[in-house]
């Protein structure tokens, strides 16, 4: 599914242009990316909760060559699913 189709969806569910539909789910996700890139956590009712977590640095190895070599710490983006989304997905 494309963001083109979910605006469709949109547009046809609440009877706005397709523009409309668009430029308000293009709202979200910016608002969405702006929140998680400050690190603080999402939660949508019923959907999920987005967070970022840092990962510490450690030791890891080449799986080609064997040769250990160290992973950089970094940020990373985690989801989990709600209850309600689990149980629709079963």
């Amino acid at each position: 599914m494309t963001k083109a189709d979910i605006a469709e969806i949109i547009a046809s569910k609440t009877g706005a242009t397709l523009r409309d539909s668009m430029d308000a789910f293009q709202s979200v996700l910016e608002i969405l990316k702006t929140t998680i890139a400050t690190g603080e956590p999402v939660k949508i009712t019923g959907f999920g909760s987005f967070n970022v977590k840092q990962k510490k640095e450690r030791v890891g190895r080449n799986p080609q060559t064997g040769k250990q070599m160290a992973i950089t710490a970094r940020k990373v983006l985690s989801f989990k699913a709600s209850p309600v989304l689990k149980a629709q997905i079963k």
